[in-house]
């Protein structure tokens, strides 16, 4: 087996000890390792591969103005831009195979923004003090980062967190030995949606859009996955979306479970063609097992199970999420077709189903008729969104750009 290299950083100064015993437990599994120092004050006990000041450095500063701002909150960003910089530079360079971060709360501030810059697919594992905790907002979590509590482990070695470092240094290299990185052999098309049983156009979709030689990833909407999916639209990934479930928007701007700001938007900036519909945009989600936030009391709900409740949003807030999805497709740089599907927006949200309200979806259709950007399709359609037709249609959108030549089969 081919030695894999991970990268280990950390605070070397305050740290060396637990920072040293992950490396051990990374050397004594056959891997090798790279170090980077992320301290700002203190130097270490020796040089490691990648110094404090190349990272300061890196982030467009030097450790002398970090120290000179006064003020370890600025200081610890310095240090997190260039880290952030740093590890995607030495992954390009086939340098490391994978990364795991240790801190407490500086250091995990440092972590995210660090392990966001690894492209999806490249093994990153943090060790945190706050691992799960509230304090991490989901807008900061890396698409598919690994976190492990640092327990008893603030200051100095023990048997308790020697636990945590040896599981994180193993998980890590082993994830470097195991993983298979996304392909890029056939055009990608990122499709969202949520389970069969509220959407089900990728049912038809998924094999239709293989037969004509894409790959196609489906993400499940639930905020994460929106990060997953706008973390590869950045990336330039996609030939083209088929962003049919952008109910993250509506969760975003009524306090569900939000994506992040920059949701719908990365496809656009970086040139990738969209096709968009309003999939379970007339709902908000949020923590079945936290009490309603105040905005949403008193409405429809669907408890989809117990760690997931859906609220119904009202025609005026419908309008809202209208208005913000058409602001958003108005700065993209490539196709934008918009499907409407006016017989519903997902399985609940049919005539005679429990969270359909006509007046609601009118609503959204016409603020969609009267935002809908210059550069934007609009394609009405006599359907539900889980009918034959809607998959009908965008398939022959679709047709239409590769024809054109704006979405590469190749």
């Amino acid at each position: 087996m081919a030695d894999k290299t991970i990268l280990v950083a950390g605070t070397y100064d305050t740290k060396d000890d637990e920072l040293g015993y992950l490396a051990e437990v990374i050397r004594g599994q056959g891997g090798k390792v790279l170090t980077m120092d992320v301290s700002v004050l203190g130097d270490p006990a020796r040089p490691e591969d990648v110094s404090k000041h190349e990272v300061a450095e890196a982030g467009g500063s030097s450790i002398k103005e970090a120290i000179g701002s006064g003020d370890e909150n600025t200081a610890m960003q310095i240090m997190g831009a260039g880290a952030a910089v740093m590890a995607l530079q030495l992954y390009q360079d086939g340098r490391i195979d994978g990364v795991v971060v240790l801190g407490g709360t500086m250091g995990t501030d440092l972590a995210l923004d660090m392990c966001a810059a690894l492209p999806v697919g490249v093994p990153k594992y943090i060790v945190s003090t706050v691992a799960f905790s509230p304090l991490v907002p989901p807008d900061r979590i890396p698409a598919d980062v690994q976190m492990i509590l640092w327990a008893g482990g603030l200051y100095g070695l023990n048997s308790i967190c020697k636990a945590s470092l040896s599981q994180a240094a193993g998980a890590v290299l082993g994830a470097a030995r195991a993983v298979e990185p996304p392909r890029r052999d056939r055009p990608l098309i990122g499709m969202t949606s949520f389970g069969k049983t509220v959407l089900r156009y990728m049912v038809a979709l998924k094999p239709a859009l293989e037969k004509r030689g894409f790959e196609v990833a489906v993400f499940h909407a639930t905020g994460m996955g929106g990060r997953a999916f706008e973390s590869l639209a950045a990336e330039g990934a996609f030939a083209a979306v088929m962003d049919f479930a952008p109910q993250e928007v509506s969760n975003h701007l009524f306090g569900g479970l939000s994506a992040g700001a920059d949701r719908m938007t990365n496809a656009g900036r970086a040139g990738i063609p969209q096709l968009v519909a309003p999939g379970c945009c007339d709902l908000v989600d949020f923590a079945g097992w936290q009490e309603m936030p105040a905005q949403l009391k008193g409405r429809e709900t669907h408890a989809h199970n117990r760690l997931l409740t859906s609220a119904l949003l009202n025609a005026d807030e419908r309008r809202q999420v209208a208005h913000a999805v058409c602001g958003k497709l108005a700065a993209a740089r490539a196709p934008v077709a918009v499907l409407l599907p006016r017989g519903g927006c997902n399985e609940w949200d049919r005539a005679g189903a429990p969270l359909h309200d006509a007046a609601g979806l009118a609503a959204f259709c016409g603020e969609m008729r009267r935002s809908c950007p210059g550069n934007a399709s609009l394609h009405e359609l006599d359907c539900h969104i889980n009918d034959a037709e809607f998959a009908a249609k965008a398939l022959e959108v679709l047709d239409g750009w590769i024809e054109s030549g704006a979405v590469k089969t190749h």
